[in-house]
């Protein structure tokens, strides 16, 4: 999603990832300019900076085919509903 509004023009002003490999994916693929924050549950909306367009993807390890869960009960997949 982020490529995309990356291309016209878009700003990114927060990101939020608990996993330290995928924030370390994130990184490769990315630019960033601020710190990446962790789980986005423990963090206040105050500390979340002004923005136009919020884009967010569902979590995707209850629904991986990548890894060994299949585990759609996680936290993981409560936070998306």
């Amino acid at each position: 999603m982020r490529s995309g509004f990356d291309r016209i023009g878009g700003q990114c002003v927060f990101t939020s990832e608990w996993n330290m490999h995928s924030q370390k994916t994130y990184r490769a693929n990315y630019a960033c300019n601020h710190e990446i924050a962790g789980d986005i549950t423990r963090i206040s909306e105050r500390d979340i900076p002004d923005h136009d367009i919020l884009l967010a993807g569902f979590p995707c390890q209850p629904f991986s085919i990548a890894g060994v869960s299949k585990n759609i009960p996680g936290i993981e997949a409560r936070v998306c509903m």
